[in-house]
């Protein structure tokens, strides 16, 4: 095992990087149900070389959930102007006809398993005050939500038909196994929150295993050095919320942080190399942007995730998959079959299939993700109401994507499971070490918004070759 960090110096010179348009964060549990059509995020074998003094691993695996067309982004996240308001109008039904689930549309919770799974539960119930028992019902989505709502009407003594467009079901939850010595998570990984919600007394009632993750990082400057976590940065966008609360109209972050005089944080370098204003950089980059997968000039300040005062997230190492199993058995789901027309009147609803077939059901319950629905894959006739397009318009969906990569053996010294960047520009400034976790030389990049989207249309190779180069700080040399 290497002992001792290569140091570099810093160039005085440094960039001010919070300009309009940045931002980043962390929350990797968020997604949900999913049900319009695209591939499967890309899984490729690591290229032979690339321009990083970071080694090669032995396997990697990439997620690209903004190019996804049966997700279009990863989750939603309120964007200025959108309000909790709209996500009740999104989860209002059209005619008692039409009626929609997913983690948009929740109450509580959204963006995440959880609220997903709620948004099912209520969807369903709002079926059964409506509908008898004799009539069809029709889930688009075979992600929680949808596997929930169908779940629970089947249970109830309707006959439910769950159509897919991907050839798996799980939507935005998606464990791979294959080639990995454990089982990987493309989609959520956390359970956050586990004083309130049960999902980790679920997961372990399915013999999944959980393990507590606290999520106080350890920082590392550029040059590979390990630095206290200065709370400026948070103080300062915690202010400039507070200061947007009063304001009579929402703002975006960023204008909270200029118009409150928040960001005017001195450059001086200290003898670490850092200041003050790179503090409120990694405030952005390692929460803001992982927490709403959105730029700072995107995501309300109103509205934005205040940071977590608990530490009580779980992390899933068995398998986040094994949620869906008990409730996708002896359900009809029709796989690979990508609703791209519904037309609805007070008396049923029909569908129609990319490849031309056509459906008939009394109600419908729609969980297709707030990308696909904001990217007019699915189009509705009538038209859906005003308040429904004006909450799909008005949300933001934002995205958040990871790297899996494999070693043959360790580069790193650290035990720490949480790593952060702080000081210098990375497209992954937030990674999770499973090496003391599960014992394999395995780790977990993210990258969002802005980062997320431009790697998004990159080869393997480069987003690779952009991983690396994020994974420099921590290696060691003899």
């Amino acid at each position: 095992m290497h002992t001792s960090r290569n140091r570099g110096e810093r160039p005085v010179m440094k960039r001010r990087t919070f300009l309009l348009g940045t931002a980043s964060g962390l929350s990797v549990m968020v997604l949900a149900a999913c049900g319009a059509p695209s591939p499967q995020p890309t899984a490729s074998v690591a290229p032979t070389t690339t321009p990083s003094v970071v080694p090669q691993p032995a396997a990697m695996q990439r997620t690209s959930w903004s190019v996804d067309p049966f997700a279009r982004g990863s989750f939603s996240f309120p964007a200025v102007g959108a309000t909790p308001e709209h996500r009740t109008a999104l989860a209002e039904p059209v005619l008692d006809r039409i009626f929609f689930a997913g983690e948009a549309t929740a109450a509580t919770e959204p963006g995440t398993v959880q609220g997903a799974r709620e948004s099912g539960r209520r969807a369903a119930t709002q079926v059964q005050s409506v509908a008898t028992t004799e009539e069809r019902i029709t889930v688009i989505g075979a992600g929680i939500a949808g596997l929930t709502a169908a779940t629970q009407l089947r249970s109830a003594g309707f006959t439910v038909i769950v159509v897919e467009a991907r050839d798996r079901v799980g939507g935005r939850i998606d464990t791979m196994t294959k080639d990995w010595p454990m089982p990987i998570e493309l989609g959520p990984s956390f359970i956050h929150n586990t004083t309130v919600n049960t999902l980790d007394d679920e997961f372990a009632t399915l013999g999944v295993s959980t393990l507590p993750f606290s999520r106080v990082p350890e920082a590392y400057t550029r040059t590979g050095e390990v630095v206290p976590i200065n709370p400026v940065g948070a103080e300062a966008v915690a202010a400039a919320l507070a200061w947007a609360g009063g304001q009579p109209q929402d703002v975006s972050v960023e204008r909270a942080l200029v118009d409150s005089g928040e960001n005017q944080l001195s450059d001086s370098l200290n003898d670490q190399g850092l200041s003050e204003s790179d503090w409120l950089e990694y405030e952005i980059s390692t929460r803001l942007k992982m927490d709403s997968g959105s730029t700072p000039s995107q995501e309300s300040a109103w509205y934005a995730t205040a940071p977590g005062t608990t530490d009580d997230d779980h992390l899933v190492v068995g398998g986040y998959a094994n949620l869906l199993k008990a409730d996708a058995e002896g359900l009809d789901v029709t796989m690979s079959s990508v609703v791209t027309f519904i037309a609805y009147t007070d008396s049923g609803v029909s569908l129609r299939l990319g490849a031309g077939e056509a459906l008939s059901a009394d109600r419908v319950i729609v969980t297709v993700p707030l990308g696909v629905l904001k990217d007019g894959a699915v189009e509705f006739s009538p038209a859906l109401p005003f308040a429904h397009r004006g909450a799909i318009a008005a949300l933001g969906m934002g995205v958040l994507d990871k790297i899996w990569l494999r070693f043959d053996e360790p580069f790193w010294d650290t035990t720490a499971p949480l790593w952060t960047v702080v000081g210098t520009d990375s497209d992954f400034p937030v990674w999770v070490n499973m090496l003391p976790i599960t014992g394999e030389p395995v780790l977990m990049g993210m990258v969002a918004a802005e980062n997320a989207v431009r790697l998004s249309e990159v080869s393997d190779e480069a987003f690779l070759a952009s991983a690396l180069r994020s994974l420099e700080p921590f290696r060691v040399t003899e």
